[in-house]
């Protein structure tokens, strides 16, 4: 439910922002329009914080070009970043032999997986394997040894399947290997295994406690399936337009598309 505000006031005190599909357009920029709702509210007292499914070295670059030097929660909730001072300041690593045992475990039961992974720290690098198809143009180092997926420590694992849609393989995924380890489906061919326990829900609420605020302070915006703690995390929770439908049934309100500024229609709104 929407808190209550004084009239003339921005009723939140935190805006969380998904990335990809949310605050960011398919060209990876975000409008004039956004960039000037986001900037009066935060003139209004409220704080911004990117929630996103990447890890730092897949976002520092965004919000460099942005100006943005806030905290922001990378990692799928494993890390949370200053990137003011493009400073690691907490980080959460996947227990290695338990997601050498989900895995086992998953391919028991659909058969073998294409393999990526996030290695954790600043600059950890995105490794893949044979048939590992990476989404947009994300720089990743190619793997063929998969001793290799194990041989520094990791924020996650990624899979993905030759037959089975993103839907049914994070399905399958938590049926086989839930009590192991975290499963998020954050997009197109992005199904991820995660530390147990993990969420953005988690890194923001991490996030949120360094800036004094809380839960009920918090409107949050996103597009997919790991957005879903963050909202049921948060105050108020909006879907995008273009959102995966498990997102919407969970959402307080729908706006418009990441493409058609639904960030911004919101915050308008909420400006008065």
């Amino acid at each position: 439910m929407s808190a209550a505000s004084p009239s003339g006031a921005f009723p939140y005190r935190l805006i969380a922002t998904d990335l990809d599909g949310t605050l960011l357009r398919s060209d990876e920029s975000v409008s004039r329009r956004t960039r000037d709702a986001l900037a009066a509210a935060t003139q209004a007292g409220a704080a911004h914080i990117v929630v996103t499914g990447r890890a730092v070295p897949w976002t520092r670059h965004i919000l460099d070009d942005l100006g943005y030097h806030g905290l922001a929660v990378c990692g799928q909730g494993a890390q949370v970043y200053d990137a003011g001072e493009h400073r690691l300041l907490t980080s959460v690593t996947l227990d290695r032999q338990l997601a050498g045992v989900a895995l086992a475990k998953i391919e028991a039961e659909v058969g073998p997986l294409y393999l990526a992974a996030s290695r954790d720290g600043l600059e950890g690098d995105v490794i893949a394997g044979p048939g590992y198809t990476l989404t947009g143009n994300l720089p990743a180092t190619p793997f063929t040894d998969v001793a290799d997926l194990w041989a520094a420590p990791l924020n996650k694992i990624y899979i993905q399947h030759p037959e089975l849609s993103d839907d049914a393989l994070a399905e399958a995924a938590r049926l086989a290997a839930g009590g192991f380890v975290n499963v998020a489906m954050a997009g197109a061919g992005i199904v991820e295994l995660l530390p147990l326990g993990l969420s953005k829900a988690t890194g923001l609420s991490l996030a949120a406690r360094r800036l004094g605020l809380k839960a009920a302070d918090t409107i949050a915006f996103g597009d997919m399936p790991n957005d879903v703690p963050m909202f049921g995390w948060a105050a108020h929770s909006v879907a995008m337009a273009n959102a995966h439908e498990e997102l919407k049934a969970v959402a307080d309100e729908v706006t418009s598309s990441n493409e058609e500024d639904g960030i911004a229609v919101v915050l308008e709104r909420l400006l008065g």
